[in-house]
Order: structure tokens, then C-alpha cells, then sequence
């Protein structure tokens, strides 16, 4: 599937990040609980490689609680602090402050010890698009200090924001990469919507959705969609994507996405199915694991 998804003003966000990190204490990265793999950005990772880290795991409200966990667990043996969130609600604002001030307390104890007044801590703020930076720098101010919205690119440009007394964070756009060496990866964002849809075949990204969760979350898609036993046989087919495919149709007509002539609305059906991914009406989803990773 050929997803053309970089836009240039990426590029000088990019070059930014690298010249404003020799100003920052620490990093604050934030991923997709749902997709921990997918929503971290190789690249950012060779500039941050040698500056203090925490990782936020946002969004998770919308994975499954025990993959969350692990995926947490999995930092922690990796020695990065790592955070579970839910920027929305305001989960895991006070254990992000709490790790912040732990990371730094060496280094303001030796400032101490030779005299110095204590600095600020300056932190950057990176993460992909649409994985909830602004709404968790809102929570941290406790107000509404940035530009918010439920897609990707809203916030346009760097800004600095007190978040405590002694506590500065940078926010950044949010920043993809120019090459995916793994079309799945690709995929995982296209179903989250960090990549804009207006770039994308909305039918063919939720119809390969609906083969992921129809293999391993079957039971969420009938509980939705209210499909019974009998729909479930009429479907079936050998060829597993014509079978992918009727469901599709049986979700377009239970959902009313229906045209002139009985047809299925593919586009109406496709937009309903990732919608209801994204704003966890189909239940909590973790489309990557850590024991598959």
C-alpha cells in the first residue's frame, strides 16, 4: 500500500528538535499505548539517544490494561522510567512530575554542593502526530495552554510552557519519518490516525483494520455490531479476505450504510469501522505486544 505521508514542514520540525535539544534536561516521549513499536520515530531516537528519558504510555484507555503493563515493565528492565497515561483524564500527570524531579535530583544535588542556585529544569515534549501531546501539556499546566484537537498536525509550531515553579517544557509538532522499513508499521498508524486521512484509501486502511481484529479480537466486533451465530456462518468463506470482506458488508448494512439499489457504501462503512477503533467503541485494542516484539 503506497502511503505518501511526509509532508515537508516534517523535515524543518526535524532539524529544529536538533538544535533546541542542547537546551533540554530531559525528554519526554510519548506513544500509543495501543501501537508502543509503531508510534516511537526512529529518528528521534539517534537525537535524544544521550539525554535523560521518560517514556509516557498515552492513550491507555484504549488498550488492553495488561499489555499496557508489560509494555511498562518492558522499559523499566531497559532502564528508561516509563509512565502509563491517560492525558484525557489526567492518568499519570503527578507520576510524570514525581519522575522528573527524580531524574534530576543528582544533578541539583551536585549544583548544590558547588554553590549553584538551582537551575530550571527544561524538558522537551516529542512525540508522533495525534498520540495526545498537547492535551497531556494541558493537564501538567493544569490549563489550557496549547492548541488541542483530535487530529493530526494541529499544533504548528515550538512553544515554551511552565508547567511548575521550577519545571519548563518545549512542545514540538508532532514528527514522522521519511521511510518506513515496515509496511505494518505504516498500517498502525493509519489506523490510530496519525497519518492524515485525507492522504489515505480509507476503504483498503479499514478493511486491513478489520482483518487484524476480525483474527484476534473477534468477540469485540460482534459484541459491537450485534452480529449473531447465523451471520457469522453466512459469511464465512474459504478465501479468508472475500470472508474479511462480507463482514465488511454485513457492518455497512447493519449500520445503515446503505445506497440506492440495497449497495453497501464502502467509504461510509470503511469511516464507521475506524471511528469506532479510534474512540474505543470496539473496546480496549493493543495491536503490538511485547512478547511479538
Amino acid at each position: 500500500m503506497d502511503i505518501n505521508w511526509y509532508p515537508g514542514h516534517m523535515l524543518k520540525t526535524k532539524k529544529q528538535i536538533m538544535e533546541d535539544i542542547k537546551l533540554i534536561d530531559i525528554v519526554i516521549e510519548i506513544l500509543d499505548a495501543r501501537i508502543p513499536v509503531s508510534s516511537r520515530n526512529p529518528d528521534i531516537q539517534k537525537i535524544i539517544q544521550n539525554k535523560k528519558r521518560i517514556v509516557v504510555l498515552n492513550k491507555s484507555d484504549l488498550a488492553e490494561d495488561f499489555e499496557t503493563k508489560k509494555w511498562a515493565e518492558y522499559y523499566k528492565k531497559n532502564h528508561i522510567p516509563a509512565i502509563i497515561a491517560d492525558s484525557n483524564l489526567g492518568k499519570g500527570i503527578k507520576e510524570i512530575l514525581m519522575q522528573i524531579e527524580n531524574l534530576m535530583e543528582e544533578d541539583i544535588k551536585k549544583a548544590a554542593e558547588k554553590g549553584r542556585r538551582r537551575k530550571n529544569i527544561r524538558i522537551m515534549i516529542l512525540g508522533i502526530p495525534n498520540v495526545g501531546k498537547s492535551s497531556l501539556i494541558n493537564r501538567l499546566c493544569n490549563k489550557k495552554t496549547t492548541v488541542v484537537g483530535n487530529r493530526p498536525g494541529v499544533t504548528k509550531q515550538k512553544q515554551w510552557v511552565r508547567i511548575a515553579n521550577n519545571i519548563e517544557l518545549l512542545d514540538t509538532p508532532g514528527v514522522l519519518w521519511p521511510k518506513f522499513e515496515d509496511e505494518n508499521v505504516a498500517l498502525n498508524l493509519s489506523y490510530t490516525g496519525s497519518i492524515k486521512d485525507e492522504i489515505l484509501e480509507t476503504f483498503e486502511i479499514a478493511y486491513s483494520l478489520l482483518k487484524v481484529l476480525y483474527n484476534n479480537y473477534k468477540s469485540n466486533i460482534i459484541e459491537r455490531y450485534k452480529i449473531t451465530d447465523d451471520e457469522i456462518e453466512n459469511i464465512k468463506s474459504e478465501d479468508e479476505s472475500e470472508e474479511v470482506y462480507n463482514l465488511m458488508k454485513l457492518i455497512g448494512k447493519k449500520r445503515g450504510a446503505v445506497i440506492s439499489g440495497g449497495e453497501i457504501n464502502e467509504e461510509k462503512t470503511a469511516t464507521i469501522i475506524l471511528n469506532d477503533f479510534r474512540s474505543g467503541k470496539l473496546g480496549k485494542i493493543t495491536l503490538e505486544k511485547v512478547n511479538e516484539k
